[in-house]
C-alpha cells in the first residue's frame, strides 16, 4: 500500500499498527524536503479480524454476533425514550435466550442423548466402551440416572465457562483500549466551535448532543459488557442447573421420598428466582455512551455467576443422591423446554418488529432497509441459525449414537431420539429453500434483463471505441451484478418472514403430534405421508450437511491463512458494532480500531499543527468517518475525509439508519472541511454517499479503456471493488483536498513545531490509509 519494501513502524504492535516509508520516519523534522509532496502513513488492522488460527473457532459464535448486528439496525434514535430503550432490551432479551439455547443443546447432547438415553440402553450402550463406566447394564456406581446426568453436566458447565473465559480474555485483548479521554478533549475545547463536543444524552435517549458515533463512552462498552457477560454465564449455569433439578424432580414426585421431593421444590423454586434476577439484570441497564464510563457493577459481575454456580453444585448433588429405583427411559423429563424456548424467541420478535414499525413511522426515510425492520429480520434469522446448529449437532449425535436406527421412526432404534421439535425444524429446511427459489429466480431474470438493458447504451461511456459483443457483455454482466447488492433488504425480509411462519408451523405441528412429522403423517393421505417422510429426510440430511460444511470451513480457516481472510471479511462488518446485546460474540475490532485512529490523528496535529487526509477503502472508509467523529472540533478543521469503494450510505446507511443515515452523513459532512467520495457503477460493495451534494465522484470510468488503445495495449481489467488507488481521480482528489485544506488551517505555530526555527509551514500533509488483508476485499 505504501509503494515501498522498506516499511518501518511507527507506533502500535502486532496486531494493529501505524506504517510508514523507511524514508519518511522523520519526515517532521524536515518538513521543507516533504512541501511537495504528501507523506504517506498505512494503519493495518487485518489482524483484528484474521490473524491467528484461533480465530476460525468465532464461526461456533455466528448467531451471537448475527443477533448482536439486530441491535444496531434500530431505525432511528428519534424514537422516543421509552421506545428505543425497549427496542434495545427487547434485542438483549434475544440475545440471552441463544445463550439458553445452545447451552440447552449442550444439556441434550450430553445428559439426554448419551447419559439419560444412550447409557440406559444396553442396545446403545454395548460396543461403546468411552460409555462402559456409565452405562446401566454394568450397575456400578455411576449406573442411577441421577448420576449419571451429573458426571454429563460437565460438558454443558465446560462450554459456560469456555464462552466467559473467551469472553473476558478478547475483552481484554480487543476492547480496553482507551478511547479518547475527557482531558484531551478539554485541552481541545480552547478554540471556538469546541463547546458542541459536550455531549448530552445517548442513543437510547434519543436526544440532543453529539452524533452517537461521536460521543465519547461510544467505543468503550467496559460495564455493559462485563454485566451482560455475567447474566449470560449465569443463565448458562442456571440451564445446566434446570436440566438436572427438572428430571430428578421429576422422580421424587412419583416416589415416597418426602425430604428429596420438598429439596426438589426448593431448588426449583430458587432456580426461578435466580432466572428471574439475570433477567433483571439483562434489561435494567443499557449502554452508557454521554461519557467514558470506567465503572463496574462488581456485585452483579461476582455474585450473579458465583451464585449460579452454587446452585449447579447443589443440583448436582441433588441428583447424585442414590435413588436405587430410578430407571431411565423415553427422552429426558423437560425436552418441551426447546418449545418454550421457541416460542420465546417468536413473541420476542414479533414485539420487536411492532417497537421497530412505530420508531419508523416518527423519521420515515426511503433508503431504510424493510423499512425499519431490518433489527427484527436479522434477530429472527439469529434465531433460526442458533437452531439449526443446534439442532444439526443434536440430530448428528443422535444418528451417530443409534448406529443404523433412525431415531424417533420406530422399532429399529435403540433411543428415543432428540425432542420432535428439533426433527420438525429440520423438515422445513427444504421447505424454506424451495419457498426461495422463486425470488431466487426473479432476481436473476431481473439481472439479465438489466444486463441487455446497460449493453445497450454501454458505448455512450467509450465514444469513439469499435464495439465488441464480449466486451460488452463483460462489462455489462459486471455492473448487473453489482447492483444485486440493493435487492439485498427484500430478499431478507422475504428469508425472515418464510422462516417466522415455517418456524411457528414448526412448533404448532410438534406439539400437537408429539411425533416426528414422518410419524404424525402416517395415518393420511398417501401423498401427503410421502412428503413428509420425503422433507423428514431431506431436512436430516440438509442439517448434517450444513454442519459438516461448516466444521469443515472451520477446520481449513483454522490451517490455512487465505481462507482465515475470507473468513474475517465476515468479520470486518460483523464485529464493527460494539458487543452491546451479546457479550459472547465475536469481539469488537473497532473498539480497537477507532481510538488507534484517533490518538494519531489528534496527537500528531496538536504536535505539528499540520493538516491531514485520512483515506479509507471499504470498511476502511467506515473506520475513517467514525474515528473522524471522535475527533475534537479543533483537530477535525485540520483533517479531510477521501473514502473510496466506500459502503458507508449503500450498506451501513441503510442498514444502520440511526448511526450512519442521512442525518448522520450530512452531519459529518458539514463537521469536516472537505470530504470527497469515489465509486464506480462496477462495484458491488462502495457506492455514493450523499446525492445531489459536493461530496460523491463516480461512477469512475471502469474499465478504464474498453479496448486495446496506444496507451493500454493490453485488456484492462475490470476492477469492481478493488484497486482504486491506482485511478488517477485518487491522487486528484488527494492533492485537491490538501489544497482545500491550506486555505483552512493556520499556519503552524512555532512552539509546536518539530522542525527547525524559522519553518512557517505545516510538515505538508499527512494521508493516512485504513486497509486490511487481502487487497480489495475489506480495506
Amino acid at each position: 500500500m505504501l509503494g515501498d519494501a522498506r516499511t518501518v513502524r511507527i507506533t502500535g504492535d502486532e496486531t494493529a499498527a501505524v506504517y510508514r516509508r523507511a524514508d519518511d520516519t522523520d519526515a517532521e523534522a524536515h518538513p521543507q524536503e516533504t512541501r511537495e509532496s504528501p507523506v504517506p502513513e498505512a494503519y493495518v488492522w487485518s489482524n483484528l479480524t484474521s490473524g491467528n488460527s484461533a480465530r476460525a473457532l468465532w464461526l461456533l459464535l455466528l448467531p451471537f454476533m448475527v443477533v448482536n448486528l439486530a441491535h444496531w439496525m434500530l431505525p432511528s434514535g428519534r424514537g422516543g425514550v421509552r421506545t428505543v430503550r425497549l427496542y434495545g432490551v427487547l434485542v438483549r432479551l434475544v440475545a440471552l435466550s441463544l445463550t439458553v439455547l445452545l447451552v440447552a443443546a449442550a444439556c441434550e447432547v450430553a445428559l439426554d442423548l448419551t447419559a439419560w438415553q444412550c447409557a440406559g440402553s444396553p442396545g446403545c450402550s454395548d460396543g461403546k466402551s468411552w460409555l462402559g463406566f456409565l452405562a446401566a447394564a454394568h450397575g456400578g456406581w455411576w449406573a442411577q440416572p441421577g448420576r449419571r446426568l451429573a458426571a454429563a453436566a460437565l460438558v454443558p458447565t465446560a462450554l459456560t465457562a469456555l464462552l466467559w473465559y473467551l469472553s473476558n480474555r478478547t475483552w481484554s485483548a480487543y476492547e480496553s483500549q482507551q478511547p479518547l479521554g475527557d482531558d484531551a478533549r478539554a485541552a481541545a475545547a480552547g478554540e471556538p466551535g469546541e463547546a458542541g463536543d459536550t455531549d448530552a444524552g445517548d442513543i437510547e435517549a434519543g436526544e440532543g448532543g453529539r452524533p452517537a458515533l461521536g460521543r465519547p463512552g461510544f467505543w468503550y462498552g467496559r460495564r455493559l459488557v462485563a454485566r451482560l457477560r455475567a447474566a449470560h454465564t449465569a443463565a448458562g449455569f442456571l440451564t445446566v442447573a434446570a436440566a438436572l433439578t427438572v428430571a430428578t424432580a421429576a422422580f421424587d414426585r412419583r416416589s415416597s421420598a418426602t425430604l428429596l421431593e420438598a429439596i426438589g421444590w426448593l431448588l426449583q423454586a430458587t432456580l426461578l428466582v435466580a432466572a428471574a434476577v439475570v433477567v433483571w439484570v439483562v434489561c435494567r441497564r443499557g449502554r452508557t455512551e454521554t461519557r467514558l464510563d470506567e465503572e463496574l457493577d462488581r456485585a452483579v459481575v461476582t455474585l450473579l455467576p458465583g451464585g449460579a454456580l452454587t446452585l449447579l453444585a447443589l443440583s448436582a448433588v441433588y441428583a447424585a443422591w442414590s435413588r436405587p429405583g430410578w430407571r431411565s427411559g423415553g427422552t429426558l423429563p423437560g425436552d418441551r423446554a426447546f418449545g418454550i424456548l421457541t416460542l420465546a424467541q417468536l413473541a420476542l420478535v414479533v414485539v420487536l418488529a411492532a417497537v421497530a414499525m412505530a420508531m419508523y413511522r416518527r423519521a420515515p426515510h426511503t433508503r431504510t432497509a424493510l423499512r425499519g425492520l431490518g433489527g427484527p429480520a436479522v434477530a429472527l434469522l439469529a434465531c433460526a441459525l442458533g437452531g439449526v446448529m443446534t439442532g444439526g449437532v443434536a440430530q448428528r449425535v443422535a444418528d451417530w449414537l443409534d448406529g443404523p436406527g433412525t431415531p424417533g421412526m420406530g422399532r429399529t432404534s435403540s433411543i428415543t431420539g432428540p425432542p420432535v421439535l428439533l426433527s420438525w425444524q429440520a423438515s422445513v429446511i427444504p421447505v424454506l429453500l424451495f419457498l426461495l427459489l422463486l425470488p431466487i429466480a426473479y432476481y436473476a431474470l431481473r439481472t439479465v434483463r438489466r444486463e441487455h438493458r446497460i449493453a445497450r447504451t454501454l458505448m455512450t461511456d467509450y465514444p469513439g471505441e469499435k464495439p465488441d459483443t464480449v466486451r460488452t457483455r463483460q462489462i455489462a454482466g459486471v455492473r448487473a451484478r453489482a447492483q444485486l447488492t440493493d435487492a439485498a433488504p427484500p430478499f431478507v425480509g422475504i428469508v425472515s418472514a418464510a422462516t417466522l411462519l415455517l418456524g411457528a408451523g414448526a412448533l404448532v405441528g410438534s406439539w400437537l403430534s408429539d411425533e416426528v412429522p414422518g410419524r404424525a403423517a402416517d395415518t393420511a393421505p398417501g401423498f401427503i405421508a410421502s412428503a413428509a417422510d420425503a422433507v423428514q429426510a431431506a431436512g436430516s440430511w440438509l442439517v448434517g450437511l450444513g454442519f459438516i460444511l461448516f466444521v469443515a470451513l472451520g477446520r481449513r480457516a483454522y490451517r490455512d491463512a487465505s481462507a482465515r481472510r475470507s473468513v474475517g471479511i465476515l468479520w470486518d462488518v460483523g464485529t464493527f458494532w460494539p458487543r452491546a446485546a451479546h457479550p459472547f460474540a465475536p469481539p469488537c475490532y473497532a473498539e480497537r480500531a477507532v481510538p488507534d485512529l484517533t490518538w494519531r490523528m489528534f496527537t500528531w496535529t496538536d504536535l505539528t499543527g499540520g493538516r491531514l487526509v485520512i483515506s479509507g477503502h471499504s470498511q476502511g472508509s467506515v473506520l475513517a468517518a467514525a474515528a473522524v467523529w471522535q475527533l475534537p472540533a479543533r483537530t477535525r478543521r485540520r483533517v479531510a475525509l477521501l473514502t473510496y469503494g466506500s459502503p458507508l450510505e449503500r450498506l451501513y446507511g441503510r442498514w444502520f439508519p440511526a448511526y450512519f443515515g442521512p442525518d448522520c452523513l450530512d452531519g459529518l459532512h458539514g463537521e469536516v472541511p472537505c470530504w470527497r467520495n469515489l465509486w464506480r457503477a462496477t462495484d458491488p460493495i462502495g457506492g455514493w454517499v450523499m446525492r445531489g451534494g459536493d461530496i460523491d465522484r463516480g461512477p469512475l470510468l471502469d474499465p478504464v479503456a474498453y479496448g486495446r488503445t496506444r496507451e493500454h495495449p493490453l485488456p484492462d481489467p475490470v476492477l469492481g471493488h478493488s484497486d482504486y488507488q491506482a485511478d488517477p481521480a485518487f491522487a486528484e482528489e488527494r492533492t485537491a483536498l490538501l489544497d482545500r485544506l491550506t486555505a483552512t488551517v493556520p499556519r503552524q505555530t512555532p512552539h509546536r513545531a518539530p522542525a527547525r526555527p524559522g519553518a512557517e509551514d505545516p510538515a505538508a500533509g499527512r494521508v493516512r490509509a485504513v486497509r486490511a488483508d487481502p487487497p480489495g476485499t475489506a480495506d
